[in-house]
């Protein structure tokens, strides 16, 4: 695929950057209390595409609690879920019993185990997203059995309502 909206990198230095730039790419993390995940790989990230990605998956019985950034903000007011926005730039960690300290871990593990890929295709994202849930819920004990079950759906939800 050589559709890149960018020029291509040549070997050698450093292109990361914290934050999103334009050589990364968006993964929404939607993760509950209970550790069901949802990881999505998004070319844009706006309040329409939030809704696309979690939007009949959240119940409107939820309580979406994010980083305060504005998308999640317009997305609640637009759906209808009550929003506790935490703002840890600010020295916020905790408001009332809400928190991201669950999903920045999960964010953190996903990329220390990405990081010995040096980097994947964008095309094949969604597959190493998934690969992660499957090895994060299944845990450090997971036997070849229990690996081979989840390839084939039994006893792993890939999808879920929260």
């Amino acid at each position: 695929a050589r559709k890149l909206e960018r020029k291509p990198h040549k070997r050698g230095g450093d292109k990361a950057k914290r934050g999103r730039g334009e050589d990364q790419v968006c993964v929404l993390v939607l993760r509950d209390r209970a550790g069901h995940t949802l990881t999505q790989a998004m070319d844009t990230f706006d309040h329409t595409t939030v809704d696309e990605a979690i939007g009949f998956r959240l119940d409107r019985d939820a309580v979406l609690c994010t980083d305060g950034s504005p998308v999640y903000r317009r997305y609640s007011a637009e759906r209808g879920v009550v929003h506790e926005p935490v703002n840890p730039s600010k020295g916020q960690r905790v408001r009332k019993a809400f928190h991201v300290q669950n999903v920045n871990a999960y964010h953190s593990r996903l990329k220390g185990w990405m990081h010995r890929f040096h980097g994947v295709a964008t095309r094949y994202l969604p597959n190493y997203l998934a690969w992660h849930r499957m090895l994060d819920a299944l845990g450090k004990a997971a036997t070849p059995h229990q690996l081979l079950r989840s390839a084939y759906g039994q006893h792993y939800q890939h999808y879920l309502v929260t």
